[in-house]
């Protein structure tokens, strides 16, 4: 019998590929770029009923604890815990310290780690997938959420898809982890049918998963557990341990746990998902126009093709372009093609070392 699921949504990331409109003090998961609510709104929407899961956790960043407090309470989702983080420090200690959370009071329980910035269209189909991971991980494995691809994208990593799994139906072997290919590349794996996206969701049975932690990586298991024995409490935040927690290797979950550990599964699940970290993925997701198009805010397009174009105040206008990306704010405007906006993150880390204001 499969313990309880434990939802935690990890919001402790920058976005800076979506900047100008995500900045330091604003990322990303707070910003309504693919509807009305915020991507962590709609995240934890995803997980927030009581029949299925327990009570939601958040991992954030303590600079942002208010803007969080403030957007699960306009959601309607008050009741959720929120746990804070003095430092960033990457998907792995995130991941291990809501293990520890979860193991205080249920070590049989299973925990349920998604990002903050994720789309997902058709939530049946991942609660469906849902199901065949609990029944996967209470048989003591890590489970993968892997995305069936509709297109070659080279902006996702890709997982290698083994043999189904006894005992587990509709979860597979792992046989391996492929970085974000080439193009060509991309288009070979869609061909085969052996691939799927990495989500950077997963199904963990808690004890196992800890064990898992301890047995690759000892260190980062001490940090996480001692952030966690000694945390404190106010009346809205869990404040982990700052000594404790900053000692915590900043590395990703896949690098630290998933790509060295013998117990994992994969679910293939055909479910709409996006990971939102571009503006080209805003793009493609966004409504168009018979030209391609998409104007956001106070925005006037001529003779343009394929273009996102998103103005928050001033007036912004276009003429005899295509494949461009444009948002302008109140103190910035960007200017990309398409191609090109995955080196956004470069401009920020340009505008920083030159010493500009809130990037």
């Amino acid at each position: 019998m499969a313990g309880r699921i434990h939802p935690v949504i990890l919001s402790g990331g920058a976005g800076t590929r979506l900047w100008p409109l995500s900045r330091e003090n604003l990322p990303k998961q707070f910003l309504a770029l693919t509807g009305e609510m915020t991507l962590i709104q709609q995240a934890a929407a995803r997980v927030s009923d009581p029949t299925r899961f327990e009570p939601l956790r958040i991992i954030a960043s303590a600079q942002h604890r208010f803007l969080v407090a403030q957007q699960l309470q306009e959601a309607g989702l008050a009741a959720a815990r929120i746990v804070l983080e003095s430092s960033p420090r990457n998907t792995a200690a995130a991941a291990a310290v809501a293990a520890c959370l979860v193991d205080q009071n249920e070590p049989e329980g299973l925990l349920l780690v998604a990002p903050a910035d994720h789309r997902i269209v058709d939530v049946e189909s991942f609660r469906a997938g849902l199901d065949i991971a609990a029944q996967a991980a209470s048989e003591g494995l890590l489970c993968l959420f892997g995305i069936t691809p509709d297109r070659p994208a080279t902006g996702y990593g890709y997982i290698r898809v083994g043999e189904p799994l006894t005992g587990a139906g509709g979860a597979h072997r792992v046989e391996g982890f492929v970085e974000k290919p080439d193009r060509e590349t991309a288009e070979r794996y869609l061909r085969t049918g052996s691939y799927l996206w990495n989500s950077g969701i997963f199904l963990l049975p808690v004890k196992v998963f800890l064990d898992e932690i301890e047995r690759l990586q000892p260190e980062l298991h001490e940090h996480a557990c001692e952030a966690v024995a000694r945390a404190s409490h106010d009346a809205d935040f869990l404040w982990l341990d700052k000594q404790a927690f900053d000692r915590c290797l900043s590395i990703s979950i896949d690098h630290a746990i998933m790509e060295r550990t013998d117990r994992l599964a994969v679910i293939p699940v055909d479910c709409g998902w996006t990971d939102v970290g571009s503006w080209s993925t805003v793009a493609e997701i966004a409504e168009r126009d018979a030209s391609g198009n998409t104007a956001v805010g106070n925005v006037l397009v001529e003779a343009t093709r394929n273009s996102y174009v998103r103005s928050e105040g001033p007036l912004v206008t276009t003429l005899g372009v295509e494949d461009l990306i444009v948002i302008a704010t109140a103190d910035a405007v960007l200017v990309a093609h398409k191609d090109r906006d995955q080196d956004i993150k470069q401009i920020v880390e340009r505008l920083r070392a030159r010493g500009e204001g809130q990037i």
